[in-house]
């Protein structure tokens, strides 16, 4: 059986937790293998809603294991809220496992990414604010505080004092702020020990023996390809690696054991924070986008900056992700065009592009060259079938299909767990 990886084939946000959900049956595994609670997941299941921003999606299936692979951070406080929040809905969250040498997130790297995008001013990132990008720093300077940590509380008081002896330098006398007691940052994190002892696993090794056992595994990334550290449109990106790659240092699963890599692609475009975006419209047919779409982040809570859809973007998730799927999400939002724009190469310097700038100033001064596409009025959230579709939602679809690389095996019609046409099956 396979192993398969699920991500974002854009700037994120394109529904991933509808597409881990709808896997969610038929997988043993949900496996969250990077970022931390920036990235959100809405997940409607009935008449129910959920909003999930660390925890994988798969927590919401009942045979499903969920697990918190070790290149993801966690925020402990935010983490057992999730969870504290699910349990008081009925959702059974016990099965949860999370990698002992997954990372902390700490108060100081919530205070430090807060200071320090205060400090940037019109140069800022637009992060969250949640601590991911410290955290992931102190990861690669050998500072940070690991899950497994909790449990001795000398080595604890060590890798704190260790972590904030530069920091409380750059706190004082750059940032003007009061000193933190290491002392104090220890009991808090103590706190939590116990109360996270009975999830922390050696989840490496159960994830490569439940895949040689023949279990279905899903490795879930966050956010999306444009975002990724080494791929994403730097410095305008995430502090991890959301791209297929990311799956196997995020979970110590070798690449030998991926069988399918599946792209989450809305049928437009959006992201949220700062950064170029070709596709932006900053017009009526934007907002219509982003009202018709509920374009509003489920962490950040900031509107989604929201364009046309990007094949130039698609193509470039296709060839970094190695990608042999296409989940299409959010097709019922361009019912009522009378015609769709799709960009398929872009103009630099007067020349046509029809692969991704590796330069930033070149994907900077990028512009889209745009083919139109007939729009459609039926409704079609109610399609069980591709053939269900309007002809010109169909020709929309194998013309994405045709300029992204891959092929298109479902599409998203509509936001609930069952309005979604299955052409290809994942497994």
């Amino acid at each position: 059986m396979p192993a398969l990886v699920l991500l974002g084939a854009q700037w994120g946000d394109e529904g991933k937790g509808k597409a881990t959900d709808l896997l969610g049956g038929s997988v043993d595994y949900v496996v969250r293998y990077q970022g931390g609670n920036n990235a959100g997941h809405t997940v409607v299941v009935g008449d129910q809603t959920y909003a999930l921003h660390l925890l994988p999606s798969g927590i919401l299936s009942p045979g499903c294991v969920p697990v918190i692979g070790n290149g993801v951070v966690v925020d402990p406080s935010v983490l057992l809220s999730e969870l504290s929040g699910l349990n008081a809905r009925g959702i059974d969250t016990s099965k949860l496992l999370i990698s002992g040498n997954a990372h902390l997130i700490t108060p100081y790297h919530e205070t430090l990414d807060k200071v320090t995008e205060r400090f940037l001013g019109k140069r800022k990132i637009g992060t969250t604010g949640r601590g991911i990008g410290p955290t992931y720093a102190d990861k690669i300077n050998r500072v940070g505080i690991r899950v497994q940590d909790l449990f001795d509380e000398s080595i604890l008081l060590q890798k704190v004092e260790a972590a904030l002896d530069f920091k409380n330098q750059v706190m004082a006398k750059l940032y003007n702020r009061r000193a933190i007691a290491p002392e104090q940052v220890v009991e808090e994190l103590l706190g939590y020990a116990d109360q996270l002892r009975g999830y922390v696993a050696d989840t490496t090794l159960l994830l490569n023996n439940a895949v040689d056992d023949g279990k279905v595994v899903l490795f879930e990334g966050g956010q999306g390809t444009l975002l990724d550290v080494d791929h994403g449109t730097y410095p305008f990106v995430t502090s991890s690696n959301p791209t297929a790659g990311g799956a196997c240092t995020g979970s110590g699963v070798g690449p030998t054991k991926i069988s399918r890599v599946i792209g989450i692609l809305k049928a437009y475009t959006t992201r949220v924070g700062a950064g170029p975006f070709p596709t932006e419209l900053l017009d009526a047919d934007g907002e219509a986008l982003r009202r018709i779409g509920g374009e509003r982040g489920v962490t950040t809570g900031r509107d989604r900056r929201c364009g046309w859809f990007d094949a130039v973007i698609a193509r470039y998730a296709t060839r970094v992700n190695g990608l042999t799927d296409f989940f299409l999400t959010k097709l019922d939002v361009l019912t009522g065009w009378e015609r769709i724009p799709v960009c398929v190469a872009y103009e630099v310097d007067g020349k046509r592009v029809e692969e991704l700038p590796y330069s930033q100033t070149d994907f900077h001064h990028a512009k889209p060259v745009y083919e139109y596409l007939p729009g459609w009025t039926e409704d079609i959230t109610k399609a069980k079938s591709f053939d269900d579709l309007p002809k010109n939602a169909q020709a929309y679809v194998k013309a994405l299909e045709e300029m992204s690389g891959a092929r298109i095996s479902a599409i998203g019609v509509g936001p609930g767990r069952d309005e979604t046409i299955q052409i290809h099956s994942f497994l």
